[in-house]
């Protein structure tokens, strides 16, 4: 039985933790697991896509859109259809549209979701702008075009067109508190599977 799961959010959500928790809990039931995590730097969609998100100006963000949503088709193709892969978990997926201007990115959002897979254990960790901005200034690393306390709040405005078939787990909890809801409901979802 192959499942996916996806993990989306503002940055800093903690996406990476999260899946992280979720592939060693099903690692250690003996499940083969693959993690995609988007951008990727395996591929030049991925890479692409990270270069203009850590330059500014409306091509780059045009570009860091593009990219990114053929590196995430890519991840598509090559793992959600191969018969050996028994979990694939996706961090960053088809929330990628809130970046695009308003009106176009629910039209947008609205096409991408019929066309790529969809699951019952697609989350939303939903953080505060200023908890998000908190957590990346940690991180000491570049910050991107994306990460400061305006666009953080405009991008998880923007995420509410697109989030109403996700699981909306609150993120600014701690992360074994997140984990265990996100594995309840993967669990849940594994019984549902096998009934």
């Amino acid at each position: 039985m192959k499942k996916f799961v996806v993990f989306d959010g503002l940055d800093g959500c903690g996406k990476d933790t999260q899946v992280k928790l979720l592939a060693e809990m099903y690692q250690n039931k003996g499940r083969d697991v693959v993690i995609r995590s988007h951008p990727c730097s395996d591929n030049k969609f991925g890479r692409k896509s990270k270069q203009a998100l850590l330059k500014t100006g409306k091509i780059n963000h045009i570009k860091a859109t593009i990219y990114y949503g053929l590196d995430a088709i890519r991840s598509v193709q090559m793992y959600c259809y191969d018969k050996k892969t028994d979990i694939v978990i996706f961090s960053r997926y088809t929330l990628a549209v809130a970046y695009l201007p308003d009106g176009i990115n629910s039209i947008v959002y609205k096409i991408v979701s019929k066309v790529l897979p969809k699951s019952d254990c697609m989350f939303f960790l939903d953080v505060t702008p200023e908890e998000s901005l908190r957590r990346i200034k940690s991180r000491n690393e570049a910050e991107e075009m994306f990460e400061n306390i305006d666009a953080l709040r405009e991008t998880r405005e923007k995420t509410k067109v697109a989030t109403y078939e996700w699981n909306i787990i609150p993120a600014d909890d701690a992360p074994d508190v997140i984990s265990q809801k996100i594995i309840n409901i993967c669990l849940e979802s594994d019984k549902k599977a096998v009934e």
